[in-house]
């Protein structure tokens, strides 16, 4: 599966000379938004790490692996029809553990690389929200740009 951004009338033609090349039968889904940001990944990975750490009992791969699988597929599977049938197809037949394994390094099925800005919102309010109730704190993005600007 290929994930392209278009952005500017540069992007959009290149993604139009990509599909021109293309031999035989494919698919093509788009999906109406911006592409998640490179903040979003940072506080993505940060909050893994933070789980992990206050947890104590796995690693920022098992809390990502579990965040992608119960929040991150719930999330796509909703909103994106290729998505939702290539899922389908390959992971949800398997028993959970595997599931799990698919989540992660090396196999690391495409989820939140798949998100839009506004789903990756919606993962990360989601995560926050899930993991908080269990008494995890996480970092506050808004705190950390205010303490970006203070550091300045």
């Amino acid at each position: 599966m290929t994930t392209r951004s278009v952005v500017t009338d540069w992007d959009r033609r290149l993604l139009f000379k990509f599909i021109e090349q293309q031999n035989g039968p494919i698919t093509v889904t788009i999906t109406k938004g911006k592409h998640k940001t490179n903040e979003q990944n940072r506080l993505q990975r940060l909050w893994m790490k933070e789980i992990s750490e206050q947890l104590g009992d796995r690693s920022a791969e098992d809390v990502r692996a579990y965040c992608k699988l119960h929040i991150g597929i719930p999330i796509l599977r909703n909103e994106n029809d290729a998505f939702k049938a290539e899922y389908d197809e390959v992971i949800k037949p398997l028993p959970y553990e595997l599931k799990l394994r698919m989540m992660k390094v090396p196999l690391d099925w495409a989820v939140t690389r798949l998100m839009t800005t506004k789903q990756l919102s919606t993962y990360l309010d989601t995560v926050h929200r899930e993991f908080s109730e269990q008494g995890i704190y996480l970092t506050n993005p808004e705190d950390r740009k205010f303490e970006e600007r203070n550091a300045s």
